[in-house]
């Protein structure tokens, strides 16, 4: 069965068009399951241009991202900033290049951190009217979610082999090609920073990451979600990494987005930008309730199971794997913090 391609997964289009005052919008191409292109946004001011998001690391993004700095009459050394919404590859891949060929600053939420800098320098817990639920700082400094074996017994998510070697050539230093994220800005929620000539605040939303950072301009209505509100699919929540509860840190982050005032434009990471907010939000959230409810009749039908056996009835066979796996404990771990759900360590099964 085929299923109606989502505007995420659509090709990075070389068009550079003007999302808000201010801000252009750069497709970026990208080769990720379910995703065509990264959107990369330059924040016009005196001083050159803040860039959000820079893509993945490698040649193509490169060349790509310089394309359409040149539509725009700009130049990677007219970057002074550098901003990256959160800790995946396809946001913070080029960044650490950008950021060293420019000069420029490197901003992030304050629990930013990646495989070549897994210690934080702040911890999510700063945050604390969304609810992340007594996030240990230990707990960020160690956790990995691509290393060593899941809690339920399962194999961690690893790219394909190709792109594994590509990354270790890069992280070699071949050609200059990668650069490791290095942040030497750090900021936490409501922080506000000057960009295309207005005030822009930290807002913090874990779910999808930990780290994850919108920015919002309440002068223009403008708000930079990143992958925490995209506009036709939902982001995945990982049951590794992102604290005891991400699907209840990522419910929270919702609503907290969904109180800003004025949000007239809301520019994602992947898709089209859009205005509807509060009915994307709503949506998002009735998606991941009803996903519970399937949950709770999986567990009516199967008794005691394990995570992966209630993945292969939640999702369709050909997103069976370590993702659907991870996403599914994180529901099941929802429902068990909620009292709904027991799990027992000694046989896997939830």
């Amino acid at each position: 069965m085929e299923y109606p391609r989502k505007q995420e997964q659509e090709e990075a289009s070389t068009e550079v068009t003007e999302a808000a005052p201010g801000v252009l919008r750069m497709q970026l191409p990208i080769q990720m399951p379910g995703l065509g292109h990264v959107n990369s946004y330059a924040l016009i001011d005196e001083r050159g241009a803040a860039l959000v998001d820079a893509g993945l690391p490698g040649p193509n993004t490169w060349t790509a991202l310089k394309d359409r700095l040149k539509q725009a009459d700009l130049s990677i050394s007219d970057i002074h900033t550098v901003i990256v919404t959160h800790s995946h590859p396809d946001h913070f891949g080029t960044a650490g290049r950008v950021a060293k060929e420019s000069g420029a600053d490197f901003v992030t939420h304050s629990a930013f951190r990646t495989w070549w800098m897994p210690h934080s320098h702040g911890d999510a817990g700063d945050d604390a009217d969304v609810e992340i639920h007594d996030v240990d700082p230990d707990h960020l400094a160690t956790s990995n979610p691509f290393r060593g074996e899941t809690p339920w017994g399962g194999t961690p998510f690893k790219p394909p082999l190709k792109r594994r070697l590509q990354w270790r050539l890069m992280k070699a230093g071949m050609g200059g090609a990668f650069v490791a994220p290095t942040p030497t800005v750090r900021v936490k929620h409501g922080d506000v920073l000057k960009l295309a000539g207005r005030e822009w605040f930290a807002v913090h939303t874990p779910g999808h990451t930990l780290d994850h950072l919108c920015l919002h301009d309440p002068e223009s209505g403008t708000l930079l979600s990143g992958d925490h509100v995209l506009p036709t699919i939902t982001p995945h929540i990982s049951g590794l990494g992102a604290g005891p509860d991400p699907l209840a840190g990522f419910f929270s982050s919702l609503d907290r987005v969904a109180a800003l005032d004025g949000v007239k434009t809301v520019l994602p990471a992947h898709g089209l930008p859009f205005t509807d907010l509060v009915g994307r939000v709503d949506a998002i959230k009735a998606h991941h309730e009803k996903r519970l409810v399937k949950i709770r009749e999986i567990s009516a039908a199967l008794g005691p199971a394990t995570v992966t056996d209630f993945s292969h009835e939640l999702f369709r066979k050909e997103r069976w794997g370590s993702m659907a796996e991870s996403e599914t404990y994180a529901h099941l771990e929802h429902l068990r913090l909620l009292d709904e759900a027991d799990r027992d360590d000694s046989s896997g099964e939830a």
